[in-house]
């Protein structure tokens, strides 16, 4: 079976010589990982397109001329109750340090797909609405109120409410979109009345006076900016839902065909469920920035068909998805993920993620020791810029995500739990320090420790791994301990398994 955005790609390019693909989303909490994958969606097709040298564009429609729907959890509800209603465009800043509500999520999210090279046209709700190009569109709609109304009452079973309109005027008053029923309008002077809840009454242009209803507001976009392929969640996806709508809409009312659709699943985070910026579940895509390397992020998204869930679990299986972008399986479809998740830029030697986080903390996080650690364990550290880049990663993966057991630092002097082992565990330690070779490799140390081990008539080999980890971290768990103690001196790991061997017990 065929990469699943060459299979797309391939039926795009079929029905046309060329491809305005979008996305949008409404930035009203932190845009987060889960929202990355209708971009990341876009842009894999993006990418397939334009190998095939099929002229493409991918627009990203920043929906901040939405409403505030509620006070979330995370805003002041003394400052942000009464702006409920309002656009994100027009709402203070959380922070102060932004234009507007929508600027404060949106900016982190554009300076995001920047360092994951995704690059999109960006289109401003506000600023569309504003310049005129929606004007068009906005009559066909109010002229064709009672299609629409007879589409959502046909596809969704629900009787629009009489009076209901397309159009949601911004109350002069109270700057509420919601609010507001329109009274009348002059297609001539592309002009609505409105009368709002608050009292107010008064007339705005089509141009900057507010906005089409989402069911609406979308399939006009599709007509207005020629919209050929978008992908979008699945609850818009489901039967007579939005998408279903919209076909219908565009096509009666607008006069034109909807884009190529690409539904898709939601990113899950391990034991919270589907993320969701309004209930706080979320990972912000400029904190999982500082953890790995961009190209992660994209295979993470690249690697699974749009119609599967990906269950993100930030922990131990994010070593895995880091050193499986470094060595895809080339005989599935990983291979092909891996090769439009990479960005252009510096290539260096391979260093597994997992190692590295061993390399780390054996290091202290000391750039020159690393190097010295990587050049005893085979690896060359490149760059020394890279290889800071690497250390910063592994040290926000370690203080966010990491589980207990794989945290450690290396003991400067004997632990105490050392001392607490058994004459068996002293034993054995004994005896590897005296057969521990002067430079090995991890898979030699670990021969030679299950050897060890076998000569002991088989016995279970946990309590020997146990006591090594307690010589020289003071824990009875720890890297994979070849390559732990393949990183390490051999002349301190003699050193410390023979003191540990020698070591009275506690408390003599």
């Amino acid at each position: 079976m065929a990469f699943w955005a060459d299979e797309v790609a391939g039926r795009i390019a079929a029905a046309g010589d060329a491809h305005n693909l979008a996305t949008g989303i409404s930035p009203s909490g932190e845009i987060h990982l889960g929202n990355l994958r209708e971009v990341m969606t876009a842009e894999g097709i993006l990418r397939v397109l334009q190998e095939r040298r099929v002229p493409a564009r991918l627009m990203f429609i920043a929906d901040n001329l939405d409403p505030l729907r509620r006070v979330y959890p995370f805003l002041d509800a003394a400052v942000f109750e009464p702006l409920v209603g309002c656009s994100l465009s027009h709402i203070r800043c959380p922070c102060g340090s932004h234009a507007s509500y929508g600027d404060h999520f949106l900016e982190p999210f554009l300076a995001s797909l920047e360092e994951l090279g995704i690059q999109v046209e960006v289109v401003r709700a506000d600023e569309l609405y504003a310049s005129g190009r929606m004007d068009g569109v906005i009559g066909q709609a109010l002229e064709g109120t009672a299609a629409i109304a007879r589409i959502l009452n046909e596809l969704t079973g629900k009787q629009v409410p009489a009076g209901w309109s397309p159009f949601d005027p911004r109350c002069g008053a109270c700057q509420r979109l919601t609010a507001t029923d329109v009274t009348g309008y002059d297609l001539a002077a592309r002009t609505v009345s409105y009368r709002c809840a608050c009292g107010a009454t008064g007339e705005v242009p089509f141009a900057g006076g507010g906005k089409l209803t989402w069911r609406v507001d979308w399939p006009a976009r599709w007509h207005a900016l020629g919209v050929t392929v978008e992908p979008f969640g699945k609850d818009h996806a489901s039967r007579g839902g939005s998408y279903d709508t919209g076909v219908r809409i565009v096509r009666e009312v607008f006069g034109s065909e909807p884009p190529f659709p690409v539904p898709y699943e939601w990113i899950a985070l391990k034991g919270q469920g589907d993320m969701s910026s309004s209930k706080g579940n979320v990972l912000a895509i400029h904190r999982m920035l500082r953890v790995v390397p961009p190209e992660v992020l994209r295979y993470l998204v690249l690697r699974a068909d749009p119609s599967r869930s990906i269950q993100f679990d930030p922990g131990l299986p994010l070593l895995n998805l880091c050193d499986e972008l470094e060595n895809p399986d080339h005989k599935n479809r990983n291979a092909r993920a891996a090769a439009l998740a990479r960005l252009g830029g510096e290539a260096g030697p391979v260093i597994p993620f997992r190692h590295l986080v061993t390399v780390a903390q054996v290091a202290a996080f000391d750039p020159g020791r690393a190097r010295e650690v990587l050049a005893r364990t085979g690896y060359d550290a490149g760059p020394p810029e890279r290889l800071g880049r690497s250390l910063g990663y592994v040290r926000s993966w370690l203080e966010q995500f990491a589980p207990e057991e794989v945290r450690f630092s290396v003991a400067e002097e004997l632990p105490a739990a050392a001392r607490s082992l058994e004459p068996e565990q002293k034993a054995f330690l004994g005896e590897l320090a005296d057969r521990l070779p002067g430079e090995a490799g991890a898979d030699a140390l670990h021969a030679l420790i299950y050897d060890l081990v076998q000569e002991r008539g088989g016995a279970s080999p946990a309590p020997y791994f146990a006591a090594i980890y307690r010589a020289l971290i003071g824990k009875d768990r720890g890297p994979r301990a070849g390559h732990f103690l393949a990183a390490l001196p051999s002349e301190l790991v003699r050193r410390r398994l023979r003191e540990a061997a020698d070591a009275p017990p506690a408390g003599s």
